[in-house]
């Protein structure tokens, strides 16, 4: 059974909210973020100095770090700092830091190299100075209201679906939804401080997001050009709540997240 798919940015976000700078957690963390990816490296923007992934993870292992990872999309960058919105528009993701009254974006460039059969990529960590981002990105509303608004999506999207006589599936669809319902996140490349409420909501909203990605690949069986808009519509509101809800997941730190119990 495959497991459900983690930005990269969602699994350093987890690794640094951890708090833990054991040499052990460190090498898991890079395990984790870096996958079957070739060692990360971390670019300043402004200094243009680069330096190992695994050199800048000690340096952010501190007690009162902030983070956050971000999932813009095309008329959402709701929480991206202005200096970095085109940047993470193009990724699709980013992480966002505060360490000692200063505050940082994480975007990631990705560029892949190799075969269909055997794929690979070199990722480069873009570090840029960037005005604070708590108060934007509290904004965005709590994991609480992540957990509500994935299964309100859920439910609107399917009503949806249905209502619009779209929700059709080929063979090939329904069984990847099968496995997807049964699918698990990859505890192997998340830190052992996950809690089961925060698990949850990451796992339904990478779950959602892989649906909406199967959903989007065709028309369903859309019969005109109204419905096939009713469904793009559809399926764009859902996956922004799963955007929302992974970067929820993923707020920590002392100021960040005081509420909510590390």
């Amino acid at each position: 059974m495959p497991d459900l798919d983690l930005p990269r940015s969602v699994v350093l976000a987890l690794w640094l909210g951890a708090g833990d700078s054991r040499t052990t957690t460190a090498a898991a963390a890079l395990r984790g973020v870096q996958a079957d990816d070739e060692p990360h490296d971390v670019l300043d923007t402004a200094t243009d100095e680069r330096r190992p992934l695994a050199e800048a993870l000690r340096e952010w292992s501190v007690p009162d770090l902030d983070v956050v990872a971000l999932l813009p999309a095309p008329g959402d960058v709701a929480g991206v700092p202005a200096p970095v919105s085109g940047a993470a528009l193009e990724a699709r993701e980013l992480v966002l830091l505060r360490i000692g009254g200063a505050a940082y974006a994480l975007v990631p460039e990705v560029e892949a190299f190799g075969s269909a059969l055997e794929p690979g990529h070199l990722v480069t960590w873009h570090r840029t100075v960037v005005p604070d981002w708590l108060l934007p990105v509290q904004a965005l509303g709590s994991l609480e209201d992540a957990d509500r608004g994935l299964r309100r999506g859920l439910a609107d999207v399917t009503e949806a679906l249905v209502r619009l006589d779209v929700a059709h599936w080929d063979d090939e669809h329904a069984a990847q939804v099968v496995a997807l319902r049964d699918a698990a996140l990859p505890t192997w490349r998340l830190p052992d401080r996950v809690d089961a409420h925060r698990g949850r909501v990451l796992a339904s909203a990478a779950r959602l997001r892989a649906i909406v990605d199967l959903a989007a690949r065709d028309d369903g069986g859309a019969v005109n050009l109204w419905q096939a808009d009713q469904r793009t519509a559809a399926l764009r509101d859902v996956d922004r709540l799963a955007r929302r809800a992974l970067a929820a997941a993923t707020l920590a730190g002392p100021l960040a997240q005081p509420s909510t119990p590390r």
